[in-house]
């Protein structure tokens, strides 16, 4: 198959590109610079939302997997709202001229406060423009899909972890510090429980369940279990054999964390098997 996957180039786009590559399908990658995109792709560096016919220029792919979004880790950048007519005009266009599998990708910030298993019928409430645009654009997905006969799938993210440093997560975060030879990390306390899933398996799940239509809606992208903060990060540290403490206590935690929140792995194991 051919696969459009856009924001290819940003740090879940090039281990996902990676992934569907590794499955034997074929990849159109899409993003403003393509540097970080595995070279068995076919790279097309461009301004996405300025593209007049998407769906022709792109070599009518048989699926869409939008990744594409900016400020994804500032919670309350006015991009989330700012871009979610362009990001809405192009699924549709995208819809209309022939595309019929449409994949994006969502977050566990569409909920909100919640505490406890995450399934695709759980109510949202988001708190933050992060969450609010997310899941206004995964409503008007929906919308879309319906109304032009299409495919949809929206992956819901949750917390990953991996030893870039180029991501803003705390992993990234703790990796960055360690390489600028610090040996203190300032921490919260580290109580709050959540779902982590390693990069590589976050990658191949995405890879997986957009190439199958069997599953559709929403889809948990998960590990399907709790695990508070601090041992899943003092594991992290000990994994990469880091030279680093955790200050706890530094920060406090933030007020629209949950507790302890994690999503239900139904779906995302039937797509496994």
């Amino acid at each position: 198959m051919r696969i459009l996957v856009t924001g290819a180039n940003g740090y879940l786009g090039s281990g996902i590109v990676k992934a569907i590559l590794n499955q034997g399908n074929d990849v159109i990658a899409v993003d403003f610079n393509v540097d970080h995109v595995d070279n068995r792709a076919i790279k097309m560096p461009c301004d996405l939302f300025k593209i007049e016919n998407p769906y022709h220029y792109f070599g009518k792919p048989d699926i869409l997997l939008h990744l594409a979004w900016r400020d994804g880790f500032v919670h309350y950048s006015d991009a989330h709202i700012n871009d979610l007519p362009a990001h809405y005009n192009f699924i549709k266009t995208m819809a209309q001229t022939g595309c019929k599998h449409i994949a994006a990708m969502g977050s566990m910030h569409e909920i909100g406060f919640f505490e406890g298993s995450i399934n695709e019928n759980t109510p949202c409430h988001p708190t933050t423009p992060y969450g609010i645009g997310k899941n206004s654009l995964r409503d008007l997905t929906e919308m879309i899909c319906k109304k032009n006969d299409c495919v949809f799938q929206w992956l819901r993210g949750y917390y990953i972890v991996g030893n870039s440093k180029y991501g803003s997560s705390i992993f990234s975060k703790i990796t960055a510090a360690v390489e600028e030879g610090k040996k203190e990390f300032p921490f919260t306390l580290g109580q709050n429980q959540y779902d982590f899933i390693d990069y590589p398996d976050f990658c191949i799940q995405v890879a997986t369940a957009i190439s199958q239509d069997q599953e559709q809606g929403i889809i948990n992208i998960c590990s399907g279990r709790p695990e508070k903060l601090a041992v899943r990060v003092e594991r992290f540290i000990k994994e990469n054999n880091y030279d680093i403490k955790l200050q706890y206590g530094v920060f406090p935690d933030r007020p629209y964390d949950s507790k302890a929140i994690w999503g239900d792995s139904t779906k995302i194991e039937k797509i496994m098997k």
